[in-house]
C-alpha cells in the first residue's frame, strides 16, 4: 500500500461509502469471502470513473483469552506498568468480567483486483453498477464508493465495518457453544 498522509487517510475514511453490503456477515467457524466493486472518480480527470473488482477474504475469528494478555508488550511504559497491568486483568477476572475477545484477520488478494475505466459521471456509473447487482442478486458482493488514490483505505474501511457488524453474531455463536 502506498504511503498516504494523515489528511489523505482521514479524507478517504470520511468520504468512503458502502453503497451495498453483502447479505451475510463474517462466518464464525470458517473463512468468508466477499466480492467488491470499488467505484472512484479519477483525481485528475472529469467524467472518468475507475471500477476495481476483487475479493476480500475474512479469516475465521479467533478467541483471544486473558492468558494472551501476558504476551502484550508494554513498550515505553515504566517498569512497574507490567505489574499494574497484570493486577488490572486479575481484578477484572475477580469481578467475573469476560476478558476474552475476538480477533479478526483479513487477506487482501491484490492479484485478483481488476480495473476498468468508464467514461461517464460517478452518478451514472453508480446507478448502473447497483442496477446490475439488483439483477444478478450476488449475495457476497459489496459496492463501495471511495477515493481513487487511497482506494485501499476505502477497502479497509469496508472490512472494518464488516467486523463491527459481525462481532455480535460471532460472539453469540461462540457463547452458544461454550467457547467464551
Amino acid at each position: 500500500m502506498p504511503m498516504h498522509s494523515q489528511d489523505d487517510i482521514h479524507y478517504a475514511l470520511a468520504t468512503t461509502r458502502v453503497l451495498h453490503e453483502p447479505d451475510h456477515r463474517i462466518d464464525t467457524f470458517g473463512e468468508t469471502r466477499f466480492e467488491f466493486q470499488l467505484l472512484s472518480e479519477l483525481m485528475d480527470s472529469t467524467g472518468e470513473v475507475r471500477i476495481r473488482t476483487g475479493e476480500v477474504e475474512a479469516q475465521r475469528p479467533r478467541i483471544l483469552r486473558p492468558e494472551a494478555y501476558r504476551e502484550i508488550e508494554l513498550e515505553g511504559f515504566n517498569p512497574s506498568a507490567r505489574a499494574r497491568f497484570d493486577k488490572m486483568v486479575e481484578k477484572f477476572r475477580a469481578e467475573g468480567k469476560d476478558l476474552a475477545f475476538l480477533q479478526y484477520g483479513f487477506q487482501f488478494r491484490r492479484g485478483q483486483v481488476h480495473e476498468e475505466i468508464i467514461h461517464d459521471t460517478i452518478e451514472a456509473v453508480r446507478e448502473r453498477v447497483l442496477e446490475e447487482l439488483r439483477r444478478t442478486g450476488n449475495p457476497a458482493r459489496a459496492v463501495i464508493e471511495g477515493v481513487d488514490d487511497a482506494w485501499e483505505i476505502s477497502l479497509l474501511k469496508f472490512s472494518f465495518e464488516m467486523i463491527l457488524r459481525s462481532h455480535e453474531i460471532n460472539a453469540f455463536d461462540f457463547r452458544r457453544r461454550g467457547l467464551i
